[in-house]
């Protein structure tokens, strides 16, 4: 399953991201985990991938400030000589309504969610282009390809709706040189932010009948990232037990 690549995970030390650089780790890949706050967690995720002698950095970067994202590629970059893939988890949820919501909320979902991705596969896709192989899987949420209103995450709903399209127009100019990119949309999943008290009521509108764990998730990542992906561009895969379609 493409041993020796090299991946960058932003948002890689908790939740979805955490599982994906676990599977991708257990795959034989090397893993750089991004995090902004959470040092505790990245320092659980890399002394447990390296007592197993997997090679893996974490790091602590604010992605949506271009210059610090341009920091950390070519951190990365110099480590390991190249940047395989790309697994944009980063991108944090703000409930609001509309009309209560500040420029500065409002901003920080943009630059988080939807700018951050930008600013990363502009720098990582020159290296993938020249070998000729490379990928990139970013983020959205189930429903977010149906445009509905949402009065009380606006910010948050359109920024990942523009995620869909940034990942599609991305796809397109990048196919012709070897690289997928492609998007994930998940629902309702247990990463550990939701109060236990909740979940009752949350399972009344899953189709399913459960709330998903990051792994269910982790697991669509790593297909997108194989060779048996390679024609599968700029597609979003949902991932919430049939909730939000």
């Amino acid at each position: 399953m493409l041993e020796n690549r090299t991946a960058l995970i932003t948002g890689g030390v908790r939740g979805i991201g955490r599982a994906v650089a676990t599977l991708l780790a257990d795959r034989g890949w090397a893993v750089a985990a991004t995090y902004r706050a959470r040092k505790e967690d990245a320092a659980s995720l890399e002394s447990g991938l390296k007592s197993r002698g997997i090679p893996v950095m974490t790091l602590r970067a604010d992605v949506s400030d271009p210059a610090a994202a341009e920091t950390l590629v070519r951190q990365v970059e110099a480590e390991w000589g190249r940047l395989d893939a790309l697994v944009h988890c980063a991108g944090p949820y703000r409930r609001m309504p509309i009309m209560e919501e500040s420029v500065e909320g409002w901003r920080s979902m943009f630059d988080n969610n939807l700018h951050s991705l930008f600013y990363l596969s502009r720098l990582v896709a020159p290296g993938m282009k020249e070998r000729r192989w490379g990928r990139i899987v970013s983020f959205s949420v189930a429903n977010a390809d149906q445009h509905v209103g949402q009065p009380y995450i606006t910010a948050y709903y359109a920024a990942k709706v523009s995620v869909l399209v940034l990942t599609r127009s991305l796809a397109k100019a990048l196919a012709p040189h070897g690289i997928t990119v492609n998007a994930i949309s998940p629902g309702i999943i247990d990463t550990g932010s939701i109060p236990m008290v909740e979940f009752s009521s949350l399972v009344k509108n899953i189709p399913a009948g459960y709330v998903g764990l990051p792994e269910d998730a982790a697991t669509v990542a790593g297909f997108l990232l194989s060779e048996e992906a390679r024609y599968i561009n700029g597609a979003n895969i949902h991932v919430s037990g049939a909730w939000g379609i």
